[in-house]
């Protein structure tokens, strides 16, 4: 008997650790509609964390790396992504980080995705001879009180593709996990405006 109390012990620890592990249904998830454009976002909030996505539509994205003179193959490459316009923001008084290498999207067939980082955009770019930085949502940062970003998210998916997206933060060195259900790409076209 003495021997099935710390196998016990042990089996209850490693289910509490699985459990905390996994993220959370999204109960903090705002949508919302632009009236003038139809666009959506998606605002995920906790006490001391904030995230917005924001669709953005493909002309949108050929715009803003056509703008700066890149290749049209590259506009073109990024222009096929689920793009979204991303926004951290640290409201706590603790320290925050995150890692998009962490963050997974997840497809009406279950399968787990991982999101391209912005080290992988630059790896891309550079092979092809461009020296572009700019737009993609840092890899990974670390924010003191008060501190926020912003950039683009990309996932490998077709317009108005439908997904739940699995993201994780540390705020004073405790992770946390969450997920937004139901997410939707922007539509290739901009929806009509009556």
């Amino acid at each position: 008997m003495l021997s099935e109390k710390p196998t016990v012990r042990l089996c209850c620890a490693l289910l509490g650790a699985i459990v905390l592990a996994q993220p959370r249904a999204e109960a903090d998830v705002e949508r919302q509609r632009n009236p003038e454009s139809g666009q959506l976002s998606w605002q995920f909030r906790e006490p001391g964390f904030s995230l917005r996505f924001i669709q953005l539509l493909p002309d949108y994205v050929r715009a803003v790396y056509g703008a700066r003179g890149l290749p049209p193959e590259l506009v073109e490459t990024m222009a096929g992504y689920c793009v979204f316009g991303t926004i951290i923001k640290n409201e706590s008084d603790r320290r925050l980080t995150y890692r998009v290498a962490d963050w997974r999207y997840v497809t009406p067939d279950g399968r787990r995705h991982p999101v391209k980082t912005k080290s992988e955009w630059l790896q891309e770019w550079q092979d092809q001879g461009v020296s572009f930085r700019w737009s993609i949502l840092p890899d990974a940062q670390t924010f003191e009180p008060g501190d926020w970003s912003q950039g683009f998210t990309t996932i490998a998916l077709a317009p108005a593709s439908r997904f739940n997206l699995e993201f994780s933060w540390r705020l004073d060195g405790e992770t946390h996990h969450a997920i937004i259900e139901d997410m939707r790409c922007a539509p290739a076209q901009a929806p009509q405006q009556d």
